[in-house]
């Protein structure tokens, strides 16, 4: 009796491989930023919760003062027109029908996940850590904190009045947090890059 073995060519396992690995990449869970319409974060916060959407957006608290002099403390987003949401990329369509989403983040047409350690640390240090906005910062000294909740993190050492900080910045969205820290706290870093990423993934 003549048996017949058939066997797979090694372009189609690797070709199987590519296709598997795809199909898990869709199903893991990651951070992308959304990009979104001026004055929006808040209400978009609102529906991604009613969608059961995982999302972040952080906010800081800063003191105002009115035309009649009177003073009110608000809350507003770290990141104007950023707001942090947790999916697999075959979510993203969910993401970009809600009302006020102008795109996501990311390199050439496909959104690019922001490090999961990245983000951690921005959410401990918001409980734990003075943070304030900062204007983006490309050249300049750059520190590693060593200690405390940010630990891990790089950023520009700059100095304000008698006290140290350092500027965190978030290149996918170009953005930068100032954050109050011990000299003793920090050591010197290598230089790095940080390339300009145009956000690609637009809303229909």
């Amino acid at each position: 009796m003549e048996v017949n073995r058939e066997v797979a060519s090694p372009r189609v396992d690797a070709h199987c491989r590519v296709d598997n690995l795809e199909r898990l990449e869709d199903r893991v869970s990651r951070w992308f930023a959304v990009y979104t319409a001026p004055r929006h974060e808040k209400r978009l916060g609102e529906h991604f919760g009613a969608r059961q959407i995982e999302y972040f957006l952080p906010l800081y608290r800063t003191l105002r003062r009115w035309k009649d002099g009177s003073r009110v403390t608000l809350e507003l987003p770290l990141f104007p027109n950023y707001i942090f949401v947790r999916i697999c990329r075959s979510q993203r369509v969910r993401v970009l029908e809600v009302p006020g989403v102008l795109w996501i983040a990311g390199c050439g047409r496909e959104p690019a996940p922001l490090p999961d350690g990245e983000i951690e640390a921005l959410r401990r240090g918001m409980v734990l850590s003075k943070i304030n906005p900062h204007p983006y910062l490309v050249v300049g000294e750059r520190v590693r904190i060593n200690a405390g909740p940010l630990a891990g993190m790089e950023g520009v050492l700059i100095r304000k009045k008698n006290s140290f900080r350092v500027v965190l910045t978030i290149s996918m969205i170009m953005q930068s947090i100032a954050v109050e820290l011990d000299i003793d706290d920090l050591e010197p870093a290598k230089p790095t890059l940080h390339p300009i990423v145009l956000p690609s993934v637009r809303a229909a």
